[in-house]
């Protein structure tokens, strides 16, 4: 298995936004998380400009459908994306 991170670059305006999709997200979420695709995921704080969710799946294409198919993607919440691969070294919450 292999870990990725999926960061996302959030508009301006993402605090007053998610709200609106903010349920269809977690079920998103939760459904990756309950298949043990999905290990973290949060936005920053101070400022709210990113978010980065963890990954621990086979390959990307995984990651990349969550990001397809997230609701905050599709209505535009999300001005940028990016999937890196994560070369985990150390890490007590982490199974190596």
């Amino acid at each position: 298995m292999n870990y990725f991170i999926l960061k996302y670059s959030l508009i301006p305006t993402y605090m007053e936004e998610r709200g609106k999709y903010r349920e269809e997200h977690l079920k998103l979420a939760k459904d990756y998380a309950d298949r043990g695709l999905l290990v973290l995921g949060g936005a920053l704080a101070d400022p709210t400009d990113e978010a980065i969710l963890v990954f621990k799946t086979e390959s990307e294409k995984e990651v990349a459908e969550f990001a397809r198919q997230d609701p905050y993607v599709q209505n535009g919440l999300i001005a940028k994306s990016e999937i890196r691969q994560w070369n985990v070294v150390i890490g007590n919450c982490f199974e190596q």
